[in-house]
């Protein structure tokens, strides 16, 4: 786990409202893993830090992705190339990926798309083939940037692909990975049990200490997100106890 003054370099629009934000973090990028986060904080920034999933990695820079959805997303929207923010991580237990399946796939709803870049990146380097399924509400939400031997684009209001669902909308595989909403995630839990899911919580510190981020677990008893996860294994969790949509998660 590294603390770094890092630059932000630029940011992008890959999807309406949907932004990429690249900063300038070598000893993160060079081992941060899928499914690991960063907590940023800035000066005129909330008291907390904010946590996102690690996007992409290019070179000695990592990238996140953001909606905004509160002041804290505003103001790092705001922030222009050149200025710095205090980045910690990487955080968390990611995927847990290793040799063996032949293919995989990568399930997102809407932000759910946030550690997926990377972990296509590393199941194709262990050799899977791997399938993609993006969906959103409508076409102009669905990121412009994915990876993979296949793409499966899902909307909700059929203007692009599949009609319906991205779990609906996925085939069957050696192994599924998730992220996205909770109600989304606890579909994927009904269909592929062992599948493995990012999950979105409240968190606070990010470092396992305030216990902000409790995940109820079906054996009972809880989990923090932020150290003990955020990946589980999908019917490892109790999703009726998790709530079904959050206004600021992991991804957001």
């Amino acid at each position: 786990m590294f603390l770094l003054s890092a630059p932000i370099t630029a940011r992008r629009e890959v999807a309406r409202g949907m932004w990429v934000v690249s900063m300038t973090a070598p000893e993160i990028a060079a081992s941060v893993r899928a499914g690991q986060f960063v907590n940023l904080g800035w000066s005129s920034g909330p008291l907390l830090r904010r946590p996102f999933s690690v996007y992409r990695v290019d070179g000695d820079r990592i990238e996140v992705v953001l909606k905004t959805v509160g002041i804290g997303t505003q103001q790092l929207l705001a922030m222009r190339p050149g200025d710095r923010i205090s980045c910690l991580g990487p955080l968390g237990q990611g995927f847990d990926l290793s040799a063996g399946p032949a293919s995989a796939v990568l399930i997102s709803g809407g932000l759910g798309v946030a550690p997926m870049p990377l972990a296509a990146r590393e199941a194709m380097a262990l050799g899977m083939r791997v399938t993609w399924v993006h969906g959103a509400r409508a076409s102009d939400e669905l990121c412009s940037e994915t990876d993979g031997d296949e793409v499966i684009w899902a909307t909700d209001d059929g203007s692009r692909g599949f009609k319906g669902t991205a779990v609906s909308a996925a085939p069957e595989a050696d192994l599924v990975l998730a992220c996205g909403p909770n109600r989304m995630l606890g579909a994927v839990a009904e269909r592929w049990p062992k599948a493995l899911v990012a999950v979105e919580t409240y968190m606070g510190c990010g470092t396992g200490v305030c216990l902000g981020c409790a995940v109820p677990l079906k054996r009972g008893g809880y989990d923090r997100a932020c150290k003990e996860g955020p990946v589980y294994r999908a019917a490892d969790i109790d999703w009726a106890a998790l709530p079904s949509h959050l206004p600021y998660a992991i991804t957001a």
